[in-house]
């Protein structure tokens, strides 16, 4: 006969309010182990205190209500890679919300007062380059796969980078949140090389003029740098339709990124 609990017993040694413990009952999480019939009084079993537990901490973790169910009534096995899967995406809720943090920060922190922006032509390049079209939504998660996909490419017999990493961003994507994503390196050059992975092909980028500003700092307060270049392309009239080009100068904590605009040619 196991060793029955009052509601209010339960509740103590789970940390669980009884209003908790009767909505888990309604939605078939946590079943009293007896519902007295004269009284309508729940009792809760000693044994059940484990289960009560590992509910209390994936609902913290805001795990659904029906996750939790399914978890409950799958086998260890299952209910680890439940949890783990879950796990996953609050990493990735983690870190956009430090992202969206750090941006805020960007945006109270002093706008310099001058912007300090270069005019520059840049010739058609060579280069090893990873082309797709995706959703905005994919951006992030695409960038990591296609760089250790293009590092590794770089490193492929005859291929000689020529030059730091680049981005080509479709104005699409950010517009119609789907568009053409590049990201490559320039190569000195492709003479008998054959595409080194599915995804890495040797191309050419066309020429282009650009609006050239540095960016210092993580990807998220990039967003205050392309609005200043963009609000100067605009003030001057220099604006042609193009894909945006980045240049990756440094990674790591020290981040510095050169953001180009393509522009009409305003030299000879």
């Amino acid at each position: 006969m196991p060793s029955l609990m009052t509601i209010g017993d339960f509740a103590q040694a789970t940390r669980l309010s009884a209003k908790t413990l009767r909505y888990y009952h309604r939605e078939g999480l946590l079943l009293p182990a007896v519902i007295d019939r004269s009284s309508g009084y729940r009792l809760y079993s000693a044994e059940q205190i484990a289960d009560a537990q590992v509910v209390r901490q994936l609902r913290a973790l805001s795990v659904p209500v029906d996750t939790v169910r399914e978890m409950l009534r799958s086998d260890i096995a299952a209910r680890s890679a439940l949890i783990a899967a879950h796990l996953e995406r609050l990493e990735s809720e983690l870190d956009a919300t430090r992202a969206a943090v750090t941006a805020l920060q960007g945006l109270l922190a002093p706008t310099p007062a001058d912007l300090a922006v270069e005019h520059r032509s840049v010739p058609e390049t060579r280069v090893l380059a990873i082309r797709e079209t995706i959703e905005l939504a994919q951006l992030g998660d695409w960038y990591r796969g296609a760089q250790r996909e293009l590092d590794a490419a770089a490193r492929a017999p005859g291929v000689e980078p020529s030059g730091p990493r680049g981005g080509i961003w479709d104005a699409k994507l950010f517009l119609d949140e789907r568009g053409e994503a590049v990201l490559f390196f320039p190569v000195a050059s492709s003479t008998g090389v054959r595409s080194p992975t599915d995804r890495a092909r040797l191309e050419v980028v066309p020429a282009v003029d650009l609006a050239v500003v540095v960016h210092r700092g993580p990807d998220a307060t990039m967003a205050q740098t392309y609005g200043r270049l963009g609000a100067y392309v605009a003030q001057h009239e220099l604006g042609i339709d193009g894909p945006v080009r980045e240049t990756y100068l440094v990674d790591g904590a020290d981040e510095i990124t050169e953001v180009g605009w393509p522009i009409f040619r305003t030299t000879r």
